[in-house]
């Protein structure tokens, strides 16, 4: 499995590629992939990095593991493949976003990578999952590296936007840095908690006037 990660990710994030936990969580998980069924694809795993560079992130989105059916992964959190069918959680973001911003309410897929391009980091907490078998792969190492990821972002950028859904995400998000950075939180947009204050949260619209204050351009949603 040969992986790489965008060029300004790299001299970011150098110091954690030579710690031990990141060579054994690529031992791991280079075992993973010769013996199972894992996803997303290995030339997925760092796409989140790869669509957005680190000079241009703008905000993040933090989810927790990839999805673990097939076809559905593809390194951005939330979001799946081209024709794949809608999550329900993404159905329910997609929800808000026409409550919120009066936008049109059909969408034809939900690749996000156009958010992706515009400075959205759709990260996950762990990189890589194992076929039909939720959270195979958390605990391995994966949080370290991402929370690294989170706290590089609070400590060497100004007036980003966290987006954080649910209790895992407000957790992990708790190393963010509030005098310099906006942080929105609400219940996580699956039907288990969507009607709990998710719904009429209004995070994107929250987003959108916290960037044109700080002179950034606003995310076409």
């Amino acid at each position: 499995m040969q992986v790489t990660i965008e060029a300004s990710w790299k001299k970011v994030l150098e110091l954690e590629f030579d710690k031990e936990y990141f060579k054994k969580l690529t031992d791991f998980v280079k075992s993973e992939y010769q013996n199972s069924t894992v996803y997303p694809p290995p030339k997925f795993i760092f796409r989140a990095f790869d669509l957005t560079p680190f000079n241009q992130v703008k905000v993040v989105i933090l989810g927790q593991d990839p999805y673990h059916g097939a076809g559905q992964a593809n390194g951005l959190c939330f979001a799946v493949n081209h024709g794949v069918r809608l999550p329900p959680s993404v159905q329910n973001i997609y929800k808000e976003i026409a409550s919120d911003l009066a936008h049109p309410t059909a969408y034809p897929n939900g690749d996000l990578q156009e958010w992706a391009k515009q400075g959205v980091l759709l990260l996950n907490a762990t990189l890589t999952v194992r076929a039909s078998s939720p959270g195979s792969h958390q605990n391995m190492g994966w949080e370290l590296f991402t929370d690294a990821v989170i706290k590089s972002l609070s400590e060497q950028k100004n007036n980003l936007v966290f987006i954080l859904w649910g209790a895992y995400a407000q957790k992990k998000g708790a190393v963010i840095d509030t005098t310099k950075h906006l942080v929105i939180k609400s219940p996580h947009p699956s039907p288990f908690s969507a009607y709990s204050g998710f719904f009429g949260a209004k995070p994107f619209s929250q987003c959108n006037e916290y960037l044109t204050n700080h002179r950034e351009s606003p995310i076409s949603w």
